[in-house]
């Protein structure tokens, strides 16, 4: 970028759209909690400036100064030549309306999940009560956060395999004082003991591994161990569901991300009543299914499951 051009940048606008347009133009990849252009470049300027996430219309033809406008646009910069995730140039993201740190230690918060948990789950639970629920493979512990956070009566363990994730988790609910919940290391269910719960929500790692080869460069800097799942990304799903049972309550409920093996999914176990759950912006590869459920085809799950590596 020239001086020139620089020196024509003076409010908050001027600086969101012209962000906007060189993210366009340097074809970006988005979905690293937005999916577009013009709301990573507001997410970068208001984050810089200090300024909240819904911060009114009427202040954007606030002016910068030349220090802050130098610090936006090296961001920019940032974001266009080394692809870097926006959230992790600020190391801050967004979920279910609280802010979370972000960093490489695990994947960018940003799950449909969020909309469940701000509806309180409803009415998927069908107003059943909730004591103990587990955030399975929780990353930076967005997920078992706010539910924490939504349900304070609730207790929630949040649980990973990687040290990192749960360093950052560890953060995160210093960060949100979210007192009641739990961060455990465990394999999937293995660590896990006798512990039941009335709930269990996960997003593991559901890329297949052809879609994690090809990837763009922003999905680089997260760690591969939050991503790949096998030929047909179900590789953790189907013990997932081969072990839920052991751990659920005679009523409980798992809500489980799957994205694109939805279809792989249903094509292995066409018998099983998934509940795909609808969100504002339609389907996104996310299922809900009871416990008497899962027992009812415990038989040929775990076929499947110990079939895997």
């Amino acid at each position: 970028m020239t001086a020139d051009a620089a020196a024509e940048l003076h409010t908050l606008i001027d600086l969101i759209r012209y962000g906007a347009s060189r993210f366009n133009e340097a074809g970006l990849t988005f979905g690293h909690s937005y999916d577009n252009a013009l709301d990573e470049a507001t997410h970068l300027v208001l984050h810089t400036l200090h300024l909240p996430p819904d911060l009114g219309p009427a202040y954007g033809q606030a002016r910068v100064t030349g220090a802050e406008k130098a610090e936006i646009l090296a961001l920019f910069k940032r974001r266009v030549e080394e692809r870097v995730p926006v959230a992790y140039l600020t190391g801050e993201a967004w979920f279910a309306g609280l802010s979370f740190k972000s960093d490489a230690r695990a994947l960018v918060p940003r799950s449909p999940i969020a909309e469940l948990i701000e509806s309180g789950f409803e009415p998927w639970l069908g107003g059943r009560e909730v004591n103990h629920a587990l955030d399975l493979c929780t990353g930076s512990g967005c997920i078992a956060i706010a539910m924490g956070h939504y349900n304070p009566e609730w207790q929630v363990d949040g649980v990973d395999i990687s040290d990192d994730a749960l360093a950052l988790a560890a953060e995160n609910k210093a960060r949100l004082h979210a007192d009641n919940v739990q961060l455990v290391k465990s394999d999937l269910f293995a660590g896990l003991g006798g512990r039941h719960y009335d709930l269990i929500v996960t997003n593991p790692p559901y890329v297949t591994n052809d879609e994690t080869d090809a990837l763009p460069k922003e999905y680089s800097f997260e760690p591969e161990l939050g991503l790949r799942a096998g030929d047909d990304g179900l590789d953790l799903v189907l013990k997932i569901l081969r072990d839920a049972p052991l751990h659920l309550s005679q009523e409980g409920l798992l809500i489980c991300e799957v994205g694109e093996s939805e279809h792989a999914l249903m094509k292995l176990l066409p018998e099983v009543e998934f509940a795909w759950i609808e969100f504002k912006v339609g389907q996104m590869g996310i299922f809900a299914v009871e416990c008497a459920e899962l027992i009812r085809h415990n038989k040929h799950i775990r076929a499947l499951a110990d079939a895997r590596k």
